[in-house]
């Protein structure tokens, strides 16, 4: 099963963030989103609702007052811009605590948690993509995700990007795919004629660099950082002397 989850903040902007995160988490299951508290009572009498991104601070109804009036609460992570309301989230049992604005590394450390505590709770395993269901092949390479199976053809590729347990892959003209994957053994396993890792946490298209200036390559638009420990190859390509 999948984690169903909603968000409950009053700026448009947070909750289209969220949102965007959200869908780029397999085993997360996006239900709804709200500007005010008030409005999700009848959707948790009407549906299991597993987890809740709650601002604290909205007009009508603070976010803590709200959590004081459940009978019974899902899992609940915080999500303010307010630090000093941490320690009084934890007494109410929230599983953890989201300082705006934060990245989606965090974001990903704090829906894990969840996952870890549900299974824990309900002895329930949430399915995610395993690492052995990425298939490489001579001109595309197969990753799960949510579900699916998506075929990812080399020469569409733009880069990598790493986030610990997970990876997102960047297309050109696709939406990114976001899925339980090793980078290590995607560096390993890639034609090493088409990709080259720039950064501990960047993988790109060697056809896709647009430029290189100082530690920073181009490519589609995007700024990637070059690691220290990567520059050597780069300098290489572009047939540089470190």
């Amino acid at each position: 099963m999948k984690i169903k989850c909603v968000v409950v903040d009053d700026e448009t902007l947070a909750r289209k963030y969220l949102k965007d995160y959200i869908s780029r988490v397999p085993f997360l299951e996006f239900v709804g989103d709200f500007n005010s508290p008030l409005k999700v009572y009848d959707l948790l009498e009407q549906e299991k609702i597993d987890l809740i991104f709650l601002d604290i601070q909205m007009p009508e109804i603070t976010g803590i007052d709200f959590l004081y009036s459940l009978n019974k609460k899902p899992s609940i992570i915080l999500t303010t811009a307010y630090k000093e309301y941490a320690i009084q989230g934890y007494e109410l049992d929230i599983t953890d605590y989201l300082l705006k604005p934060f990245s989606f590394e965090r974001f990903l450390k704090a829906v894990n948690k969840v996952s870890s505590r549900i299974r824990s709770n309900d002895k329930k395993e949430i399915p995610s993509v395993s690492y052995n269901q990425t298939d490489f092949r001579d001109e595309y390479i197969i990753i799960r995700a949510d579900r699916k199976y998506y075929k990812i053809n080399y020469d569409d590729l733009v880069f990598i990007e790493g986030q610990k347990a997970y990876v997102t892959f960047h297309s050109e003209g696709k939406k990114n795919i976001t899925a339980l994957a090793s980078l290590k053994e995607l560096e390993e396993k890639l034609p090493e004629n088409r990709f080259i890792r720039v950064h501990k946490s960047y993988i790109v298209s060697i056809k896709k660099i647009d430029s290189l200036e100082g530690n920073l390559v181009e490519i589609a638009g995007e700024k990637i950082p070059v690691g220290k420990s990567f520059k050597q190859k780069i300098a290489e390509l572009f047939g540089l002397e470190e």
